[in-house]
């Protein structure tokens, strides 16, 4: 097994942070500071340099890094390879997730996957779409979904699922009796946004653009971080919103909210994203296939 002191350096370095490397690694920040100060002493050096709350790598920290790097590399492939022959899928799989994915989405996914491979031990990250890409190429997380277009090249994006996107408003709303509502005719209504940030709303300001509609054209009344501060928000009659259809179903079904569709219509795709040069590991690849099946069977379904 790969050297627990070199793991915990590898993840300090990485983050150029304890406090990080602690949270990643679900570790105690003294446990980490021990563990960091054995290999030191193992290697009679400083590996960090620390300095107004930051720190750095020494020349030998580097040195030691660039090695690190190779070997939990190369133990991640032997420790894969192994398994594949024994058919073993175990292991610690950490995904990073989107909010309305990880709500909505995931635990249903998740919960199916952990019948298949009881042995995986999942970790799940939550943050908006922004967020997640940076845990991915940051390596903090193995494999992230998310909900908005992703830039970077070194990323490969793999489209999952695709997600239908309603406005919703309340029962008593003068929309609610309405079959669709178009982009002009949201500029004329109180509009509940989601943050900067958010792969919802650059997908919704994407839509409008497209549409005719120039954001800023939006008479936001509330500017909100999650889907579940957006239901509330049009519940209590400060607007409409434009959410996922999977994160209303309760509400819809009880008569608190009233989904009206778009016109045209919207829908977006979910897509797993991960390092192009990252080794996929035997739980990451099983839980990729896994994932697809799972959304192929959602498609036939509807």
């Amino acid at each position: 097994m790969a050297d627990r002191r070199l793991q915990v350096f590898h993840t300090v370095a990485r983050l150029l942070s304890f406090t990080k490397a602690a949270e990643t690694l679900h570790m105690t920040q003294p446990a980490v500071t021990f563990q960091i100060r054995q290999l030191e002493e193992h290697f009679n050096t400083r590996l960090f340099d620390r300095t107004h709350n930051r720190i750095s790598l020494t020349a030998a920290g580097e040195r030691v890094f660039d090695y690190a790097d190779k070997i939990i590399a190369l133990y991640n492939e032997m420790d894969s390879k192994v398994r594949e022959l024994t058919g073993d899928v175990s292991g610690i799989l950490i995904i990073g997730a989107s909010t309305t994915i990880a709500e909505y989405v995931l635990p249903n996914l998740i919960g199916e996957f952990k019948e298949r491979c009881p042995s995986v031990n999942i970790r799940l990250s939550v943050s908006n779409s922004l967020g997640v890409v940076h845990m991915v190429e940051n390596n903090t997380v193995d494999v992230g979904i998310v909900e908005s277009p992703i830039s970077n090249k070194n990323l490969i994006t793999d489209v999952c699922w695709h997600d239908k996107l309603v406005c919703i408003c309340a029962p008593q709303h003068p929309i609610a009796k309405k079959t669709s509502i178009s982009a002009k005719e949201l500029t004329e209504l109180p509009y509940i946004s989601r943050e900067e940030g958010s792969g919802t709303r650059d997908f919704i300001q994407a839509y409008l653009s497209e549409s005719g509609v120039h954001p800023q054209d939006l008479h936001v009344s509330l500017e909100v971080g999650s889907p579940e501060a957006a239901k509330s928000a049009v519940e209590a009659g400060l607007g409409v919103a434009i959410v996922s259809s999977a994160t209303i179903r309760k509400e819809v079904k009880l008569g608190t909210l009233v989904a009206v569709l778009l016109d045209p219509p919207l829908e977006r795709p979910f897509s797993i994203v991960y390092q192009r040069q990252k080794f996929r590991l035997r739980a990451m690849e099983e839980f990729m296939d896994f994932a697809h099946e799972h959304c192929e069977k959602r498609a036939s379904d509807k």
